[in-house]
Order: structure tokens, then sequence, then C-alpha cells
């Protein structure tokens, strides 16, 4: 993994999105598209289309799904589909990333001192693999104040690079979405990886990760706020990477497991 560091992660995930994005020449794009879904075994009875209705790789990958396949619950929901890896409780600004191993929650978020407001809430932290689906949605009804898009570079997200690099998480690019409740702020951060050139906000066409070599931080603030329903769209990974849901004291008062989850489903 070491040799990783010397390969320039976001030019080359980059040129990974673009080509994923290719609709020329078809039949080669089409066959692309195929074999890509054959290898992981993409479950297309959920797609909201026919596989021959997406013209490549990455029309396919960011399919959305017939709505009637994933009903909302009750209560918080999970936000996206993927594996629930990490859950814990808010005790200090440290985060687990690994065994032994921990990133700082205010830097994820790029808002110094704001771990304090979550001291006794819970961190949930979803990996998201090719074979999902990679639209993330809002766990409750909230209003969205801000998101900060906080450049980064690429890692990997899984494997030896969870337990070789420190502060993986919250040194990675990522989109950081508030959300502000009657119970308090949540924070929904999208983290990108190798490969994931690209995340964008489903509220914000202005919001586009990675398509240019930024090093600035870019805050986006909404006054009004926009307002989301549970299960509403937030974000698309254009490649899967991780989605990490701060929740402050009063909500989840109930762990969920660790497993498999589905979005829309009860935690």
């Amino acid at each position: 993994m070491n040799y990783l560091k010397y390969v320039p992660k976001n030019m080359m995930s980059r040129m990974v999105g673009r080509a994923t994005q290719l609709k020329r020449p078809a039949r080669l794009a089409r066959w692309a598209r195929d074999a890509f879904a054959a290898y992981y075994e993409i479950n297309l009875t959920e797609a909201e289309f026919s596989i021959e209705n997406y013209r490549n790789i990455g029309e396919l990958f960011t399919r959305r799904l017939k709505p009637e396949v994933r009903p909302i619950g009750e209560g918080v929901v999970h936000p996206c589909d993927g594996n629930l890896t990490t859950i814990e409780t808010i005790e200090s600004e440290l985060l687990l990333q690994a065994k032994g191993i921990h990133y700082s929650l205010d830097v994820l978020v790029n808002e110094p001192g704001v771990s304090n407001d979550l001291l006794g809430g819970r961190a949930l932290t979803y990996y998201l693999c090719p074979t999902d689906y990679h639209r993330v949605h809002a766990p409750v009804s909230a209003d969205v104040t801000k998101v900060v898009h906080v450049p980064g570079t690429l890692w990997p997200v899984s494997g030896k690079s969870m337990v070789t690099v420190p502060q993986l998480f919250a040194i990675n690019e990522r989109l950081v979405m508030s959300l502000v409740t009657p119970l308090g702020r949540i924070f929904l951060v999208m983290v990108g990886a190798t490969n994931v050139g690209r995340m964008s906000v489903s509220f914000d066409r202005a919001i586009t990760t990675n398509i240019v070599d930024r090093q600035m931080v870019q805050q986006f603030a909404y006054d009004p706020p926009v307002h989301v329903v549970k299960g509403d769209e937030l974000g698309i990974f254009h490649m899967g990477s991780t989605v990490i849901v701060l929740y402050p004291p009063k909500f989840l008062n109930v762990l969920p497991h660790k497993g498999p989850v589905k979005m829309g489903q009860s935690i």
C-alpha cells in the first residue's frame, strides 16, 4: 500500500471517473457496462431502468432505484446501502478508524470544537462497495443549512490503508452536510477515496468534487435552508466510498447492529 503515496491519486481518480463516463465507441461502452454489472453481480431488478438504458459504467453506477424497492421505515433510517462497519458513542474529539487508530471529529467536519456539541451522541460509519446503490439520502427530516467541500487526498478506505494511514477519513476529500433538526444538528459526511473521482450534491448542482485540482475549502450556506424529508436524496457517489453520520445526544438510544444495511431501513 505504501507505493500509493507516490501515485497522484486525485489525478488518477479523475481519469478513472472520465473513463467511466465515455459513451463512444458505443459498443465498447456497452461491453464495459455489461462486464461491470456481471463482475460485481449488481442487482438490476432494483434499478429504475433496464441495463440497456445506461450508456456506460458511470450511468449504471449512479442509477436510481425503483421507488418501491426502498420503503422508508419508522424513526431514524439508514442513509445508504452498504456495510455498517463502525458504531460508537462520541466520548471525545477522537473517533475510531480501526483498532487502536483514531481520527479527529473536528477535522473531519472542518469545524473546530464541534465535538463538544456531540458528546454523548453516536457516530455511524458505512462502507459502500461497487455492488451497492450509490445515492445517499436523508436519515431524518431536517433543514440543510450548510455544505462544506473539504479538498484532500484520495486514499483507499478499505484494507491496509485503514490501519496504516493516520487520520484517513479526516485527510481524504469529503462533503460535509449540516442537517438541523429540533433535537440538534446532524452531520452527514461523504468521504471520497481512490477512484471516487467525483461526488455531487443532489440539491445543489454547483457542488461537485474532484473535477479540477482544488486546494481551498468551500462553504455553501443556505438561507433559507433546504428542507429535506426523510428519505430525500442528498448526494451521489460516482464511485463507491464511505458515509459517516454524526448524531447528537437524544438520537439513537438503541444502537443498530453492524453488517449489511439498506437505505430506508429503520436503525
